[in-house]
């Protein structure tokens, strides 16, 4: 009995901080987000060993779209791959020319890996065209001192 009394007044026990209206109130829709164009962008490729990975930015600096050999769904050693960073490299142009727009980019490329060659290939194939290709992989001048002899 004491159940079917505290059912009786659902608006009171419902929300005792919060007024009846409040419960009951229509959707809000937020304001669609308009869609950025950037028609040239910057890539920056940095391939090592182990793996490729692809950022996209506009002129600015401030990220587009990114993507990665181990984004992709590629594990181990296969990350580091030239095929890898194809498909890497064909995901992020195809998100950059989808959704903003871009027509041309200007690539950096940092790093020793097998990948870098096949990332800017495959940026072309994706319908990019490529104003500029910079290397931007950082060289010691006579940094670091070197590990002293191995004696065997």
């Amino acid at each position: 009995m004491a159940k079917d009394q505290k059912g009786a007044v659902p608006d009171a026990t419902a929300a005792p901080g919060k007024p009846a209206a409040a419960t009951k109130r229509k959707k809000e829709f937020k304001k669609k987000r308009e869609r950025r164009v950037v028609p040239h962008g910057v890539v920056y490729v940095a391939a090592t060993f182990n793996n490729t990975q692809i950022t996209i930015s506009d002129p600015d600096g401030r990220v587009m779209c990114w993507s990665s050999a181990g984004a992709i769904g590629f594990k181990g050693s296969r990350k580091g791959t030239p095929y890898a960073a194809q498909q890497a490299s064909l995901a992020a142009a195809g998100v950059a020319r989808d959704q903003y727009g871009m027509k041309s980019v200007e690539v950096r490329m940092k790093g020793p890996g097998s990948g870098r060659e096949s990332a800017v290939r495959a940026l072309a194939a994706a319908g990019l065209h490529i104003v500029l290709i910079r290397d931007v992989t950082p060289i010691p001048h006579n940094g670091c001192r070197p590990p002293k002899r191995r004696r065997v």
